[in-house]
């Protein structure tokens, strides 16, 4: 007899395997660890002086720390070069 086990969480997916005379043997749940994981960190130019923010590297010595994401960045940040704001920059393939 086949019963539906989708709604189950995995672990009791296994109890009811082994319940049932299945020899599943232990339940693996991997979940994506995002300190192993490449990140796809992306790079924006300021579009007045050139200046370019890479979030992997982020700004340390302005108060941006590495793998900070552009869309975190805080909205009155200002070009470290020329002053210009968050709106005057361009994401930009490196």
């Amino acid at each position: 007899m086949e019963e539906d086990m989708g709604s189950e969480e995995p672990a009791q997916a296994g109890r009811r395997l082994v319940a049932l005379g299945y020899d599943a043997g232990p339940v693996i749940v991997t979940h994506p660890n995002p300190m192993t994981e490449k990140q796809d960190f992306k790079t924006w130019m300021c579009l007045i002086c050139g200046f370019v923010y890479d979030e992997e590297e982020g700004l340390p010595e302005e108060g941006v720390p590495p793998g900070t994401r552009w869309e975190d960045v805080p909205m009155n940040w200002t070009c470290p070069e020329c002053g210009a704001r968050k709106e005057d920059f361009e994401m930009i393939e490196l």
